[in-house]
């Protein structure tokens, strides 16, 4: 589709010879005499270029100019200007004039810069569109989940996305504490400025504080050049300090200097160097426990812990599981050019029930390698891995026919499970299953459950 182009002036032979030379390229060019009848064209049309004379009767270019940019603020105007207004043109383009071209006008270089910002335009709106991708990856709204406990966390991060607080997210490996601080990010005003996690475990001590505030040549062996440290790279967008538990206790109180002060100091270097950084912390450890153990320091630990967003457990939100299963399936499926319908009655009982250690992490790539493997319309056992035909054979009871073995089976299933996951303490188990400390007892004696 060619592009649209308004020319406005009001000497009929510069417009009608500018028109012609646009036609012929294979531009979409309509006309305006004067000022005023190119707001009326503006209002009633949209153009992806307006060329104007600056000196016109009724409504001047300069004044054109703020009609067009108010209407689209995305409006691409070049000016048309005699040398001795070339001032003018200078405050037209600090008004938001994308170009200016003196009298009298050489049309081939006209066309050049036309084609230039064309091209520029267009190039802008494909990156637009795939940063709206990305974002679109990561915003909360898209986030799988609808049990209270999800929503709680979808609802804390649609209130802190758009303040600069440090957030300290928490939750056991796989949770997605990760994609949380994500959209935390790309839901605030700093979308469209660096996001960068950094693992605090992976990296070793000995260049910690390098890697992250920077160093200058030649201030340790191996600094053959200067480096910009992550909390540089990061200025003006949001760094994500994945694992701060493990930070090595000497270096957080450098932390936490930076944080307060807004301000690094590299390696090598006396003068500090001032930052735009939003803080961003993620760990699966207890914090507070960390602190209570002098692991971590307590200042640093309220510095950061300002809004704190847990992640449950799949054990915890286990109505989500059928959601996050549908949301793997769609995602795989897609990728893979297959046409599944979904996973098959016995797979989802099977996927209910199991005890999901990996969290949302194991779960994605069994549904990844299902997917893989299937080869019919839903997805069946033996598409799992083995270790899960060994649970199906467990959790499945034997007579089909007898429901209420299949409700004591499930329920052995489920106790068995959160003892588990409590380390075998009855009296937390019996408050997570909201039934009395007896009645738990009974239960493990009746159901035949070895503790």
């Amino acid at each position: 589709m060619a592009d649209r182009i308004l020319v406005v002036d009001d000497e009929t032979i510069i417009r009608e010879s500018i028109s012609f030379v646009l036609k012929k390229e294979g531009y979409f060019v309509t006309e305006a005499a004067n000022g005023k009848d190119a707001y009326e064209k503006l209002q009633g049309d949209s153009f992806d270029l307006i060329i104007t004379d600056l000196e016109m009767p009724e409504i001047k270019g300069i004044e054109l100019l703020d009609h067009a940019l108010h209407i689209n603020p995305q409006s691409l105007v070049i000016i048309i200007t005699a040398y001795g207004s070339l001032e003018t043109a200078i405050a037209a383009l600090r008004k938001g004039a994308s170009d200016y071209i003196l009298k009298p006008i050489e049309f081939d270089e006209l066309l050049v810069r036309i084609r230039r910002l064309l091209e520029h335009k267009k190039l802008a709106l494909e990156n637009q569109y795939l940063r709206k991708e990305i974002n679109r990856e990561y915003d909360f709204s898209n986030l799988v989940g609808k049990s209270p406990e999800m929503q709680k966390v979808f609802d804390t991060i649609q209130k802190v996305s758009m303040t600069d607080s440090t957030v300290l997210i928490t939750g056991k490996s796989g949770t997605g504490k990760e994609l949380v601080a994500r959209a935390i990010h790309f839901n605030s005003r700093r979308a469209s400025k660096p996001f960068i996690a950094v693992n605090a475990g992976a990296i070793p001590e000995t260049l910690i504080e390098s890697e992250l505030f920077g160093h200058k040549k030649g201030s340790f062996t191996g600094a053959v050049a200067d480096k910009v440290g992550y909390f540089k790279a990061a200025d003006s967008g949001t760094l994500l300090l994945d694992e701060i538990s493990d930070m090595p206790f000497q270096l957080q109180v450098k932390l936490l200097r930076a944080i307060e002060q807004k301000e690094i100091t590299p390696v090598g270097m006396t003068t500090p160097i001032p930052i735009d950084v939003r803080i961003l912390a993620s760990t699966n450890r207890d914090l507070h426990r960390e602190v209570a153990a002098s692991k971590f320091r307590q200042d640093l630990y309220y510095r950061l812990n300002v809004v704190e967003i847990h992640l449950p457990s799949l054990y915890e939100r286990k109505a989500d599981i059928p959601l996050l299963i549908e949301h793997f399936v769609e995602k795989y499926k897609k990728e893979m050019r297959k046409d599944i319908k979904g996973v098959s009655n016995d797979v989802m009982r099977l996927l209910m029930q199991h005890e999901w250690k990996g969290e949302i992490r194991e779960l994605e790539n069994i549904i990844e390698r299902a997917v893989i493997f299937c080869t019919g319309d839903f997805i069946t056992l033996q598409d799992l891995p083995e270790f899960l035909h060994a649970e199906s054979a467990i959790t499945t009871p034997a007579d089909r026919a007898s429901l209420e073995i299949a409700i004591n089976d499930f329920e052995k299933q489920y106790i068995l499970t959160i003892l588990r996951k409590n380390n075998f303490d009855k009296e937390q188990t019996a408050k997570e299953l909201q039934i009395s400390l007896p009645t738990l007892y009974r239960r493990i004696k009746d159901l035949g459950i070895t503790t």
